[in-house]
């Protein structure tokens, strides 16, 4: 068994995506009109991996050739980064000439769909044999990011979790936390394991105004009965609900003083590690760090509100394309359904360190070796079945993080009001998705 860490943290995974797939009609083509499944076909397929996952799917690719001989699969990670993929899609488009398949980040989905070169595997993924609903809800709602075409395969999951440390439970006498908890069990543990003549905190909360800020808020929001959007796609945040979250934070941070505001995003995982903070809430990338560490830590779900323990997700993709080629095509989707399938995604995923994909994956011995290596892994693969709501994926969102994580940032300092920072912030929000 190999062990690794995920390197990419989702959270900060957004990058605009602005009007770069604004191009009308579709790719024109020489390409198989009807499908001939025994005729030879070649298959461009951008990993946006590098290092030893890039040469995990290369071997994958070969193993797939080898099953169906008349494909080809040009495989690569398509650009130097998984990034600068968006920046190369958009010009492929506008040259026709894009891959079959591309890995993209979750973020990135609605504009894709808006080029119209999207593949709709819409009809193909209610096929039993496919076991869509293995996937967390958030996953599958992120590959059909209009609530219309679905445009590919869940490539990677993950979710944020409560990451506590048991030495300073253990220094200040308290029971750890259990799924059970509710957020009123958490802020009474944060004010007591937060000791101010050792610089102890009982909580951690980014303050950078990034989308580490952002996307910690939006459990708190969910499960208050709030949303991101309106029916008609303005901000929706700026509500009674969230409200109510944001001042569940701002009291805690600013009344309390339980809470170590983090102006770097990175710092307070290395306190955690370092025994300085009691609990925080992040997601499978910090295990590795944890244990080479040699933290003691625990993990389990996010504290809830009546019963509700949802969380936030970040899921990346498998973005199919329509090359006019009914060949590729149906060889595309294949590939895709074959790699994401539960025999291959533990050789993949499991095996790489990430989260498998599927519900059935959680149970097997591959993953429980995995979990062995990493403590709390299977717990957080659990925890993808409170992962309901998907972040949005529209060209605004961008804009919107920056203007609510700026309003959380200012609150948590003692700045300003939640109704009168989140209101702001939904000004600001409206004008980036109106852009």
């Amino acid at each position: 068994m190999t062990q690794h860490r995920n390197t990419v943290r989702i959270a900060t995974a957004i990058t605009a995506v602005g009007a770069l797939f604004a191009l009308a009609g579709c790719a024109g083509s020489s390409g198989a009109t009807e499908l001939d499944t025994e005729a030879d076909v070649t298959l461009t397929w951008w990993t946006g991996q590098s290092d030893e996952a890039q040469t995990l799917l290369e071997g994958m690719a070969a193993e797939f050739e080898e099953l169906h001989p008349n494909v080809t699969i040009d495989i690569s990670p398509g650009a130097s980064s998984t990034e600068e993929l968006l920046q190369k899609l958009s010009a492929g488009f506008a040259g026709n000439t894009y891959p079959n398949i591309s890995y993209s980040f979750g973020a990135w989905a609605s504009e894709l769909e808006s080029s119209q070169r999207t593949l709709d595997i819409t009809e193909q993924v209610a096929d039993p044999e496919v076991g869509w609903d293995e996937f967390s809800e958030a996953a599958r709602a992120t590959v059909q990011p209009t609530g219309e075409a679905i445009i590919g395969f869940p490539a990677l999951v993950d979710n944020i979790s409560l990451i506590y440390n048991k030495t300073v439970f253990d220094a200040a006498g308290l029971e750890y936390p259990t799924a059970e908890w509710s957020w009123d069990d958490f802020r009474d543990a944060a004010k007591q394991l937060t000791d101010a003549s050792t610089e102890t905190y009982g909580y951690a909360y980014s303050v950078s105004g990034s989308e580490e800020t952002t996307w910690q808020f939006w459990p708190h929001l969910w499960q208050h009965g709030g949303d991101i959007l309106n029916d008609d796609g303005t901000a929706a945040f700026a509500s009674d609900e969230g409200v109510e979250a944001l001042e569940f934070l701002r009291q805690m941070a600013v009344d309390d003083g339980s809470v170590y505001l983090d102006q770097t995003d990175t710092k307070f995982a290395q306190l955690f590690a370092a025994d300085r903070i009691g609990m925080m809430t992040s997601g499978p990338w910090q295990l590795w760090d944890l244990n080479v560490a040699g933290t003691d830590y625990g993990v389990t779900i996010l504290p809830g509100t009546d019963g509700d323990h949802q969380t936030v997700s970040g899921p990346d993709i498998w973005a199919l394309f329509d090359t006019q080629d009914a060949n590729e095509n149906y060889w595309s989707f294949e590939l895709m359904k074959w790699l994401t399938a539960t025999d291959q995604d533990l050789r993949w995923n499991v095996a790489y360190g990430n989260l498998p994909l599927r519900t059935s994956e959680i149970d097997t011995p591959e993953f429980q070796e995995q979990v062995e290596a990493l403590p709390g892994l299977d717990v957080m693969a659990e925890n993808n079945e409170n992962a309901i709501n998907a972040r949005p994926t529209v060209a605004g969102y961008v804009g919107l993080s920056e203007a609510i994580g700026s309003a959380i940032s200012q609150v948590l300092q003692g700045q300003g009001t939640p109704e009168e920072a989140l209101q702001a912030a939904a000004e600001k929000a409206d004008r980036a998705l109106a852009d």
